[in-house]
Order: structure tokens, then sequence, then C-alpha cells
């Protein structure tokens, strides 16, 4: 039986309700957030080599059921710290050459700004090589819809920049700008592996020469 309302609190029992369950939100949030802090700096230490997420979570320093309920799967804490991580690189990037700030970015030296945050962030190069690696295996549904995504979101935006640069006279007229963008990719990723493999494969100036051969000749 419901007793007679408290008269020095006006909120309703559905105000209560729902001030409570913006309480419980919040807290989750916050709570998943600390999780993924300390999981982003186990993976900076570790890599991505692939483990199972019950030894994650010890590394970690919560229960198996906490991560589970947070993340749901390995591959969803894989996607989950390489977002954060890359978010968190692009925020912290220097503000443009004042010398360049007019000029748009190759989609080469796009490429190239991306992969200096990553190897900023030890771990990150590995983490993003295995999610690829798990996407192509077919049986890690949440790393094949990131890779997937990804893939699609960069050749839409490297298209734009190839069509804008070729209306600049910058690049040649001559190039698809879609097979360009999906050029520029394979480039990148390929270049980042072959780094990871050996150190003195100087992923920069690979793709610096990549855009002096899309360029117009002089």
């Amino acid at each position: 039986m419901t007793g007679p309302a408290d008269p020095a609190d006006p909120a309703s029992p559905a105000d209560r309700t729902a001030s409570r369950s913006r309480g419980s939100y919040a807290k989750g949030v916050a709570r998943r957030q600390e999780i993924l802090d300390r999981a982003i700096e186990v993976f900076a230490q570790r890599g991505g080599s692939r483990t199972s997420l019950r030894a994650i979570a010890q590394e970690v320093g919560v229960t198996h059921a906490a991560l589970t309920h947070y993340f749901g799967s390995l591959d969803e804490l894989l996607v989950a710290v390489y977002r954060e991580a890359a978010r968190r690189g692009e925020g912290a990037d220097a503000a443009p050459d004042a010398a360049r700030a007019d000029l748009p970015q190759t989609p080469a030296e796009s490429m190239r700004s991306a992969a200096a945050r990553n190897r900023a962030i030890p771990g990150m190069v590995e983490l993003y090589s295995t999610l690829v690696v798990s996407a192509l295996d077919g049986d890690h549904p949440a790393a094949h819809a990131f890779v997937t995504d990804r893939f699609a979101a960069l050749r839409v935006e490297l298209a734009r920049q190839v069509t804008d640069l070729q209306a600049a006279g910058r690049i040649r007229r001559d190039v698809d700008p879609q097979l360009a963008a999906a050029l520029v990719i394979a480039a990148s990723d390929g270049l980042q592996s072959q780094w990871l493999l050996d150190a003195a494969v100087d992923h920069e100036a690979a793709l610096a020469l990549l855009d002096r051969l899309l360029a117009p000749p002089i």
C-alpha cells in the first residue's frame, strides 16, 4: 500500500523513478568509460595480441562479468579501445602549419597523418592489424562491421578529396577518384604492416611518392 506523499517532496513517484534511472544510467556510462580507460592502458602495453576476455578482465582489474556487461565480446572491446584511442589522437593533433593552412590535404597526406597518430600510441598499430585479420576471418562480426564501415567511409572521404584536388589541378584528371581512394588505403595499410615487421620501412616517404605519382605532369 502506498503511503501519503511527503509534502516536502513535490516530485511524483514517476519523477523519482525517472531520476533514479537517469542516475543509474550516468553511473553506468562513467563505469564503462573507466573500464575503457584502463583497457586502453593495457592494450597500449600489450598491443592487439588476441587472448580471452577473461584474461583481459584480470589485466584491467575488473570481473569477467563486468567486462562482458559493458562490451559483450572481445571484438567489441577491441573496437571500442581502438575507436577511443583514435578519437583521442585526433583531438591531440597540433594546429596545421600556417604556411599550408589554405592547402587541403591529399588523400595520401590524410593517411600519413592517421598513421602517425597510430604510431604515437603504443600498441594501436598492432591492435588495428588484429582487427583487420579478425574481420577477414569471417567469424568476428564486430570486427568485420568496424573494418568494413571504416574502409567504406574512408573511400568516400578520400574520393571526395581526389575530386576536389583534380578541380584545383593538384591531381591528374584521368585518375578515377574511387580507384585512387582504394589505392591510397591499400598502400597505407600495406605499408603499415611492413612497418610492423621492419621499422626501417619509411611509411611516410612511400606515401609521399604516391602523391607525386598522382600529381599532374609539370
